[in-house]
C-alpha cells in the first residue's frame, strides 16, 4: 500500500497585532521545532480583515476574507496564539473568525490553542466557545494557557522557562500527531 506523501501544512495565527508580541515569539519559537517536510506559516494579514459586516458576507466579500479562506483552505491545521485583552479574545481575532462562519472554513479543522497573556484563561475559555461554533476540531491535549507570558521571556522574546517550553513542546507533538493521522 502506498503511503500518502501529501505535504501537510500549518496556519499560525497571532491574536496581537504587535509584531514583536509574546504571542508572536510563542509561534516562532513553534516554527523552530515544526520537523522538516511540515510547511508552517505565519498569518500576517490578521490587520487587513475588516469589520465584519453580514451585508458583505456574500458571493464577493472583501479580498482579504477571500485570501483567508482559501488559505484556510489548504491547511491541515491551525494553530492559534492569543493574548487577553479585557478578560477577553482581542478584538481583531475574534472578526476574523466571525468572517469564518458563513463560509465552513474552520469545520472539523484540527486547531491548537494557546492563550498567553497575563492571564489568559478568559480569552482561552472565549475561543473554545466560538471555535465550537465554527465546528473546529480542538485537539484533545493541544490548548494551553501560559500565564504571566513575559515573565517566561527574555527581553528579546526567547522563552526561557523550562516548564512553559516542555508545555509548547507537548502541544505541538500531540497537535502534529493528530494532523499527520
Amino acid at each position: 500500500m502506498m503511503e500518502d506523501h501529501k505535504l501537510k501544512n500549518i496556519l499560525a495565527i497571532s491574536g496581537s497585532l504587535r509584531s514583536g508580541s509574546s504571542n508572536h515569539h510563542i509561534l516562532k519559537y513553534l516554527a523552530t521545532q515544526v520537523p522538516a517536510g511540515l510547511n508552517y506559516t505565519i498569518y500576517d494579514e490578521l490587520a487587513l480583515i475588516p469589520p465584519f459586516d453580514p451585508g458583505l458576507d456574500n458571493d464577493t466579500p472583501p479580498e482579504t476574507v477571500i485570501r483567508l479562506r482559501e488559505l484556510l483552505a489548504t491547511v491541515d491545521g491551525l494553530i492559534i496564539c492569543t493574548p487577553e485583552y479585557a478578560f477577553g479574545v482581542p478584538g481583531q481575532l475574534k472578526n476574523m473568525l466571525d468572517w469564518l462562519v458563513s463560509s465552513s472554513s474552520l469545520v472539523k479543522k484540527p486547531v491548537a490553542l494557546i492563550a498567553a497573556s497575563l492571564g489568559g484563561e478568559h480569552a482561552h475559555a472565549s475561543l473554545l466557545l466560538t471555535l465550537g461554533a465554527l465546528n473546529s476540531y480542538i485537539v484533545d491535549g493541544a490548548t494551553l494557557v501560559i500565564s504571566f507570558v513575559r515573565s517566561k521571556m527574555d527581553t528579546e522574546g526567547q522563552i526561557t522557562n523550562p516548564e512553559t517550553l516542555k508545555d509548547l513542546k507537548k502541544l505541538l507533538e500531540t497537535f502534529l500527531k493528530t494532523i499527520s493521522a
